[in-house]
């Protein structure tokens, strides 16, 4: 912790064990997300659906954790992320359970997809907001390595439920995976509090209904340009994302590959993500790139390397071709939350990642989809992949509207020494008193928060991205 006096975040302490926190969260939320691509050829045989059909399984468990973010954040925000993360994992677990049961599509539309994706939403959303409050210097590397769950994750469940569905068929399966997500709530006991003088001020009461909702979800970040360029050039990325951890098995297996082999195609591109997390991340902190320029640089990487899948036609070359995926996917995915705070602040960070992910939801939500109509129309995933890798190299071009992308230095990213100096970015002295009283404050539900003298400016926002 820092001393009384500091202007610095704790950059440490209790924070190491939020970012576990967030590692185990990854790990059974992303990671199972991107496994379930196991349970697909199964799905197609029991239910006799089309490819496109049985792509909505996964697609709208991502996009109704992604589109009810907001909801999270806000429940977050008014409870506490303790309590809303426990409930989040306890409706994950019983939608995979449901699933188990299920004797039509549609019934997997509402287990997995609606349930389970929405119990994912009071998870993720609270968990990884809270990652930034505990860090300023290290919070690429903390977001990264909170991130690398999704890559071991991967590595192990592929074949670890192709295991199980051969051993116990897929509904046996989905009931382990179901006892297996309870642990979320494991989770959720380490997310301790933390106060910071960030928060929005208590005194401004909202009145009526529509400025209550406007005022518990920030919706001003909606009219904040910076915000709104950086969410859509993100949600193009995130249309073709998703699409080679869903359809890769199916495509190992239209190529004649066997079982272990599909799954092991999946399950090996996990160790260079992993890999890519954590350098993605440390390479952020040492500032020598600003943050954004990696994220483009690695956003056009993995565009291209999308277009490399249709060329691996034996098992070596689809290997070697998803391998490369693997790392620049990898590297892509932690600077999507530790860029957003030098864009909206860490005080409204919460709010921030609510709206940012529900917005994400409609890339989320169409990409897999249209990459199995694509599948259904020319017998392959040849074309899915290589219009994945447009939509990721459109969402790379989108953020060069960017205000200030083209900066060579950022301003609130920059190290704390550099920050002090700038005019702009220092405390008004009016402001000292109010942060000595926020010193104590509580956390925004009202629990009693881990007290630390946070940093000013008030939103903590880059202004070259307003």
């Amino acid at each position: 912790m820092s001393q009384r006096g500091s202007r610095e975040l704790p950059d440490g302490g209790w924070g190491w064990m939020v970012v576990l926190a967030g590692f185990l969260s990854n790990c059974l939320l992303v990671g199972v997300a991107r496994s379930l691509s196991v349970f697909f050829v199964d799905f197609t045989q029991h239910f006799q659906e089309s490819s496109s059909r049985v792509s909505w399984v996964t697609s709208i468990a991502m996009a109704t954790q992604q589109l009810a973010s907001p909801l999270g954040s806000a429940c977050g925000k008014r409870y506490g992320a303790r309590p809303v993360v426990m409930a989040g994992g306890i409706l994950a677990s019983l939608g995979m359970f449901a699933a188990s049961l299920g004797q039509t599509l549609l019934h997997m539309y509402l287990s997995i997809g609606l349930l389970t994706g929405l119990g994912w939403a009071l998870v993720f959303t609270p968990t990884m907001a809270m990652i930034p409050r505990y860090f300023d210097k290290r919070r690429a590397l903390a977001t990264g390595l909170a991130f690398t769950g999704v890559g071991i994750a991967s590595f192990f469940f592929s074949p670890l439920f192709r295991l199980l569905i051969d051993e116990y068929t897929w509904r046996g399966a989905l009931q382990v995976l179901s006892a297996i997500l309870l642990n979320l709530c494991v989770c959720a006991a380490l997310l301790r509090p933390v106060a910071t003088s960030q928060h929005p001020d208590r005194a401004n009461k909202a009145s009526g209904c529509w400025e209550k909702v406007r005022s518990a979800l920030d919706l001003g970040l909606l009219c904040q340009r910076g915000f709104m360029v950086y969410t859509l050039a993100l949600t193009l990325m995130t249309t073709g994302y998703f699409v080679p951890y869903i359809h890769l098995v199916a495509h190992g297996k239209n190529l004649g590959f066997t079982d272990y082999e599909a799954a092991l195609l999946l399950s090996l591109t996990s160790i260079p993500d992993t890999i890519a997390r954590l350098f993605s991340g440390w390479l952020s902190d040492l500032k020598l790139v600003r943050s954004i320029h990696l994220l483009f640089l690695w956003s056009v990487l993995s565009g291209i390397s999308l277009f490399l899948l249709p060329l691996g036609r034996t098992f070596p070359t689809l290997m070697a071709a998803g391998l490369f995926y693997g790392l620049c996917a990898g590297g892509l995915s932690p600077l999507f939350f530790s860029t957003l705070p030098d864009i909206v602040g860490v005080g409204r960070i919460l709010n921030a990642t609510g709206l940012f992910l529900m917005i994400l939801s409609i890339g989320g939500l169409l990409g897999p989809p249209l990459s199995g109509l694509l599948e259904d129309r020319t017998g392959s995933y040849n074309t899915s992949f290589m219009v994945s890798g447009g939509f990721n190299l459109a969402g790379s071009l989108a953020l060069l509207l960017l205000p200030g992308f083209f900066a060579r230095t950022a301003t609130a990213s920059d190290p704390p020494s550099r920050r002090a100096t700038r005019p702009e970015l220092s405390p008004r002295a009016g402001d000292r008193d109010r942060q000595r009283q926020l010193e104590t404050t509580l956390d925004d539900s009202g629990e009693e928060a881990e007290k630390f003298p946070a940093k000013f400016p008030d939103d903590g926002a880059n202004p070259s991205f307003r």
